[in-house]
């Protein structure tokens, strides 16, 4: 059995790699163990160091990483080349704060030494997508690693020359030979690998139906999973809100990256007062943007990731319009090859049309009408979905009361919902749950141990 690597902006076929086989997959695994088990018991100042030279590496190897996450899922080169620099800053980002999240927390107590302290949980299945082919990984790999934990990576059969490079840069770091290793197999895999002795626990990154699988899976199986699923996320502009600053944020928020984000703006929830200047400004901005070659330079709009993605997009955005979405701009696919789809904007969105009530994963923008700031906080909640949110206003007292409101894993108010690796991050309702990034991403892959000892008898 191949994978295929194929590019998206030009139909053509990168690669054929062969898949591990089933001697392959075992060895893997059996390295991997090992290498946890020794990784586990190895002084913390060394497992900081590792991070650090992965860092390094990562920084080092960025000239030649970035053109294969543009070449295999279509983003523009500058994206692909700041996603590689975010991954970096991660790992230093852990190595500097790892110590401090995982040192003892000492409970105070008259009658005893009570502490909590996090040990490894051991090796960690990592089943990703591909539109963040390097950061979705690396993301979990860095909190997971300083943990004492491996990783086994499972990647989306689109984009494998992004996971072989992610193993050689342990390898060029100095890694333990398996304590990061991809294994190059098909979906159907995965099932067998949440069920394999040698794997103690799941994160997975996905749509909510496969997190649904996954969860299933590893929920016989007894073992722990944090799950970042799909998003609808809402980006409410209020009357009172710098409208012009909003609306340049909002084209980046929802065409970065081809639209093709868990975390990307979908549903723009505009009050009355402040949807005409919105609107305008929104489209202005929105035809700026260059849609062509995403290795050329200028490009702000690459292909999506896969032909059928298109298509997906392309009847979620005519339902819509039929349903009486107002079609301001785009709304078709580019002629000629590759998976490019224009830049579309709807506005006067309804919560029940298609355009709202999914998610809509690429180049589609939905503006939705409210009347003041209760509607759209009702109507930024009626969604399955709770991921991220937005919230622009000029009164920061109310936007307090606000977010508390909203049913997301993370509300930015005038800002873009973005990850920080100092910051965690994960959703809530079908966005799924757990939590990466920051103390409780790190946390998440511990087993969080109370010791008790009491006065020492003589």
């Amino acid at each position: 059995m191949t994978i295929t690597s194929f590019n998206p902006a030009t139909d053509a076929v990168l690669a054929e790699l062969p898949s591990h086989d089933e001697a392959a997959i075992e060895k893997k695994l059996d390295d991997a163990a090992s290498a946890q088990r020794q990784w586990a018991r190895t002084p913390l100042a060394e497992r900081m160091a590792l991070l650090k030279r992965v860092a390094q590496a990562l920084r080092e190897q960025k000239a030649e990483m970035a053109p294969l996450a543009t070449l295999e899922m279509g983003k523009p080169l500058a994206e692909s080349l700041g996603e590689v620099e975010k991954c970096a800053w991660n790992f230093d980002v852990y190595a500097d704060a790892a110590p401090r999240f995982l040192a003892d927390q000492v409970v105070a107590s008259s009658a005893s030494d009570s502490r909590i302290v996090f040990d490894p949980l051991g090796v960690v299945l990592a089943v990703m997508p591909w539109n963040y082919p390097f950061w979705q990984v690396m993301r979990a790999a860095a909190p997971v690693l300083a943990g004492g934990n491996g990783m086994v990576l499972k990647h989306a059969s689109n984009v494998p020359q992004c996971a072989l490079a992610l193993e050689a840069v342990f390898e060029r770091a100095g890694a333990p030979k398996g304590l990061f290793t991809t294994l190059l197999v098909g979906s159907g895999e995965v099932a067998r690998l949440i069920d394999d002795r040698r794997i103690h626990a799941v994160t997975f990154t996905g749509s909510t139906p496969a997190g649904r699988s996954i969860a299933s899976q590893a929920g016989r199986a007894l073992k722990k999973q944090v799950l970042e699923l799909g998003g609808s996320d809402p980006f409410i502009v209020l009357a009172d809100a710098d409208v012009e600053a909003a609306a340049a944020v909002a084209v980046k928020a929802r065409f970065q990256n081809t639209g093709q984000s868990c975390i990307a703006a979908k549903r723009f929830i505009v009050e009355h007062a402040a949807a005409d200047r919105f609107v305008e400004a929104f489209v202005a901005g929105a035809r700026k943007l260059v849609v062509g070659d995403p290795m050329t330079d200028g490009t702000t709009q690459g292909a999506m990731a896969k032909r059928n993605l298109r298509d997906e997009l392309h009847a979620q955005v005519q339902a819509s319009v039929q349903q009486g979405a107002k079609l301001l701009m785009g709304g078709k696919p580019v002629a000629g090859p590759g998976a490019f789809y224009e830049p579309t904007v709807l506005d006067h969105v309804a919560p029940t049309m298609t355009a709202a009530s999914e998610e809509t994963f690429g180049p589609a923008a939905a503006i939705l009408r409210v009347a003041d700031a209760d509607e759209a906080v009702r109507v930024a909640n009626g969604t399955p979905f709770g991921l991220g949110a937005a919230l622009w206003t000029s009164d920061l007292d109310r936007a307090r009361q606000l977010t508390r409101q909203i049913d997301a894993g993370a509300v930015f108010v005038n800002g873009m919902v973005a990850s920080d690796p100092r910051l965690p991050f994960g959703g809530t309702k079908e966005s799924g749950y757990g939590r990466e990034l920051g103390a409780l991403g790190l946390h998440e892959f511990t087993n969080i141990k109370t010791v008790w000892t009491g006065p020492a008898r003589t």
